[in-house]
C-alpha cells in the first residue's frame, strides 16, 4: 500500500469555517481516505489550478469533490475538468467522484445531469443498495448505508455502460459505477454533522433555503447517524483495491 499517491481535485472554495476547524475540504478528504506511507496533493481546479499531463501519470487515483456551482454549467473551469476526466477514464485511472463529483463525471462520460424536480435533498439519507449490481471485487456490498446529503442537481442519465449501484426514495441514481475505475457518490461520505449544520446555517442566510425546512432538516441530523465508518471502508476500498 505504502507509495502510493492520490490528488483530490477541489471543487468549491474553502469556507473560513471549514479552513479553520478542519483545514478546508482537502483536510476532511485526506481525514477520511489517507493512510500512512501515502502522498496526497490538492488541485484546486474551481481556482483555474490543473494537474499537467505529464503529472497526471503519478498518480494511483483522484477525487473530486462537492461544489457549488452545477455540474450542467459551461464554466471555463468546469470544461477544462470535463476535458481531464475524459483522459483520465481513457487510461483508466481511479476517479471517485463526491456530489458535484458523481455529477461532472457522469457529464464526461456522456451521461446527463440537472435539477432534481423534488428540491433540495438535505439532510441523512438512507440510500438502498442494488441487489442484481456488482461492487467492486475488493468490496463488499451492504444493503443499505446512511449518508449525508447535500444537493438539488442529481444525475439524471447515466453514461452508456455506467450501471447503478443504489437509490434512496428521493434520488434515483445515488451512486454509479463505470469498469472498475469509477465509481460516483451523491452524498457527502466525508462530511460531518458538525461541516452539514454549519452548510445548512450558509443556505439559509442566503435565502436557498428558508427557515421551516432547516428546523426539519436539523431535526433529523440531531436523531441520526451517518455510516460515516462502513463509507470511509467502502471508499479506501475502491480507491486503493
Amino acid at each position: 500500500m505504502g507509495g502510493k499517491r492520490f490528488a483530490v481535485l477541489l471543487c468549491a472554495e474553502d469556507s473560513e469555517y471549514v479552513k479553520k476547524m478542519y483545514g478546508g475540504y482537502f483536510g476532511v478528504f485526506v481525514r477520511m481516505l489517507a493512510e500512512e506511507g501515502e502522498t496526497w496533493d490538492v488541485y484546486r481546479v474551481v481556482s483555474g489550478e490543473f494537474p499537467e499531463d505529464d503529472e497526471i501519470e503519478t498518480f494511483d487515483g483522484f477525487v473530486i469533490t462537492g461544489s457549488c456551482n452545477d455540474a450542467h454549467g459551461n464554466d471555463v473551469w468546469i470544461c477544462k475538468l470535463l476535458n481531464l476526466l475524459k483522459k483520465l477514464d481513457s487510461i483508466k485511472k481511479k476517479i471517485l467522484g463526491i456530489c458535484f463529483g458523481h455529477q461532472i463525471l457522469c457529464r464526461a462520460l456522456g451521461g446527463k445531469t440537472g435539477r432534481n424536480i423534488s428540491g433540495w435533498d438535505i439532510g441523512i439519507t438512507t440510500i438502498n443498495f442494488s441487489s442484481s449490481s456488482k461492487l467492486f471485487s475488493s468490496v463488499k456490498k451492504p444493503a443499505i448505508l446512511s449518508v449525508i446529503e447535500c444537493h438539488r442537481d442529481e444525475v439524471l442519465e447515466l453514461p452508456p455502460k455506467a450501471e447503478v449501484i443504489a437509490r434512496s426514495d428521493k434520488t434515483g441514481i445515488e451512486m454509479f459505477r463505470c469498469g472498475d475505475h469509477i465509481l460516483g457518490i451523491q452524498g457527502h461520505p466525508e462530511y460531518t454533522k458538525d461541516i452539514l449544520l454549519h452548510l445548512i446555517d450558509r443556505l439559509l442566510q442566503h435565502n436557498f433555503i428558508v427557515d421551516s425546512y432547516a428546523d426539519e432538516i436539523k431535526a433529523n441530523v440531531e436523531a441520526t447517524e451517518p455510516d460515516r465508518e462502513a463509507w470511509k471502508k467502502l471508499c479506501i476500498n475502491f480507491l486503493k483495491g
